[in-house]
């Protein structure tokens, strides 16, 4: 997923350097690519927030309870929790840009892009 979303906003940032697209209907279909990542970040919040929960909830038990094998499932939550706060990071950010890039193509098509519609 990663690698589709930095191809996608390279392809949008040079959409967005040339002066010939219909920068109207390329808006449109931004949205529905928008929707998409939107979509996927929504389901990476959820399981981050998972494995957050997951992982407290097993240090507190360990600290209660003085069972080593918690300490070993809390770890092993940990190694799965930084890769998903690194995609996320990543998701999220990647959203906040493709937000300003609609802008810049609503711009270009000469729509102004706090008015409703």
């Amino acid at each position: 997923m990663a690698k589709r979303i930095r191809r996608y906003i390279a392809y949008i940032d040079e959409l967005l350097k040339r002066n010939d697209v219909d920068f109207a209907r390329e808006a449109e279909r931004h949205l529905t690519q928008v929707g998409f990542f939107m979509h996927e970040r929504l389901i990476h919040l959820i399981v981050l927030v998972l494995f957050a929960v997951l992982t407290v909830a097993t240090c507190i038990t360990f600290v209660v309870t003085d069972n080593i094998s918690l300490l070993i499932l809390a770890l092993a939550f940990m190694v799965l929790l930084v890769p998903y706060i690194l995609h996320y990071h990543l998701l999220e950010n990647s959203v906040q840009y493709m937000y300003e890039q609609y802008d810049r193509m609503l711009e270009k098509a000469g729509i102004d892009a706090f008015v409703n519609r």
